[in-house]
Order: C-alpha cells, then sequence, then structure tokens
C-alpha cells in the first residue's frame, strides 16, 4: 500500500507541474516588447514593437513610445499601418551631441501611434508598430524604451520598469534594445537591404524576424516540452500504481 500511495502521490505532483510549465509557457511573452531586441552602435534598424492586448473587456487604441534623450536618436522613420496614425516628436537639445561622430543637434523623444475610429487591438489579439531608428549611439549596450499602452476604456498601462538588479523580469519591464559592436557597414541587426524601414522585413500581421521572437519560441517549445514530459511521467507513475495495488491485492 506504501508503494501505491508513494506512486500516487509522485503523479499528482508530476502533473501540477506539468500544466505549471504549459501554462507558463504561453504568459512568458505577454508584454510590450521591441523586435528584433538587438542592433548595432552606429547604424540603423528596423524595429517592430511588438503590443499585446492583455485586457479580455477592452481595445488598445494607443501606443506611445518615449525614446531616451541622453542617448538620442536623430532619425526616425516609421512604416505605414493601416487603422493607425504615427506621430513623431523632436525636440531641440540645449547642448549638441556627439553620435557615432556626428554633431546631434535635434533629436526623436517619441513616437505616437493612435488608432483611427473602428480601429483598436482587440483582446487576444497583437499589433506590430514598424520604425527605423538611428543613429545608434556608441557610448552605451543597452537602451530602454518605455512605452505607455491606452485601452479604450481609458486605462493606461506604463511599461517602463528596467532590469531587477537581480536580473528578473518586473512587473512592467520596459522594451529593451541591446546595442553591439558594429561588424561593419553601418546598419543594425533587422536593417533591410539599404537600411530602410519601408521596405523588406515582415508584412503587416505576421511577426518581425529576430532574436526576441527565435528566443520566444524556444521558452515556449521548451515549455510544451516538459509540460509534455511531466503529463507522461504522471501517467506512466498511474499505471505502476494500478499494477502494484492489483499485485499487493
Amino acid at each position: 500500500m506504501s508503494t501505491s500511495r508513494s506512486a500516487l502521490r509522485s503523479t499528482a505532483v508530476t502533473a501540477v507541474l506539468g500544466f505549471t510549465a504549459l501554462a507558463g509557457a504561453g504568459s512568458a511573452a505577454a508584454h510590450v516588447s521591441a523586435e528584433p531586441e538587438q542592433a548595432e552602435q552606429g547604424g540603423h534598424a528596423k524595429i517592430a514593437f511588438r503590443v499585446p492586448n492583455e485586457r479580455p473587456d477592452a481595445g488598445t487604441v494607443r501606443v506611445h513610445v518615449s525614446l531616451p534623450l541622453e542617448h538620442p536618436l536623430s532619425s526616425v522613420r516609421t512604416k505605414p499601418l493601416p487603422g493607425w496614425t504615427a506621430q513623431v516628436e523632436k525636440v531641440r537639445l540645449e547642448r549638441p551631441v556627439e553620435v557615432a561622430g556626428a554633431q546631434v543637434t535635434e533629436a526623436v523623444a517619441g513616437i505616437t501611434w493612435t488608432a483611427r475610429p473602428g480601429t483598436r487591438i482587440a483582446p487576444d489579439q497583437f499589433e506590430e508598430f514598424e520604425a527605423t531608428l538611428g543613429t545608434f549611439p556608441t557610448g552605451t549596450d543597452e537602451l530602454l524604451l518605455p512605452t505607455e499602452q491606452t485601452y479604450d476604456s481609458g486605462e493606461v498601462v506604463r511599461w517602463d520598469q528596467p532590469p531587477a538588479p537581480d536580473g528578473s523580469e518586473p512587473e512592467h519591464p520596459a522594451p529593451a534594445l541591446a546595442l553591439v559592436a558594429s561588424e561593419g557597414g553601418g546598419h543594425g541587426h533587422g536593417t533591410s537591404a539599404g537600411g530602410d524601414g519601408e521596405h523588406g522585413g515582415a508584412e503587416h500581421g505576421e511577426p518581425a524576424a529576430g532574436g526576441g521572437d527565435d528566443t520566444a519560441r524556444v521558452l515556449g517549445g521548451a515549455g510544451l516540452a516538459v509540460g509534455a514530459l511531466g503529463l507522461g511521467l504522471g501517467a506512466g507513475a498511474l499505471v505502476l500504481a494500478r499494477r502494484g495495488t492489483r499485485g499487493n491485492a
């Protein structure tokens, strides 16, 4: 009897772990992100801001991305998105800043995408807002891009938290872009030929290519594999428990 009880207890624990892994695989990427997550210092790159709708009873109608003025970007070109308008906000810097060997006197402070009437990101959907950004600075290895997501219910969710000191992910992480040393050519990762964000790359409604998307797929696949393994082990333990019970009888 003790062997049967132990097997049944093992079955329950394994099954719970399997279901937990399956649930975690679906929720890991449920926040605003920048795809791809990497670009080259001194270059330009097409970045897609991937915005999932997280509310079951409201739709997203406005997305605002703040760009860092301490590491100014002098060039932003947005890709037209049906049903949405894009506004680029530029400011004049108090003092010129040198970026990749050039003097920058004006920088882009932010980009705002606003839904036209009848358009929104509905529950259980996501949208990608594409823009070509540059020139990326050489004095930092990461840019945080705080983002505000506004729902038609009036709720505003701010994705603006930096990574925790221990490396864990906060509740509302800001989209981040890692900057790596240039490999030559002056174009960032994810940039189409010629560095123009209006040509090539992902089309509307399709995920943008990049390391972040691959990572999400790997994590999702790993979660599913662990969940399936847990369920399989649980089933095996249950079969052994039943055989043990019959043998004791």
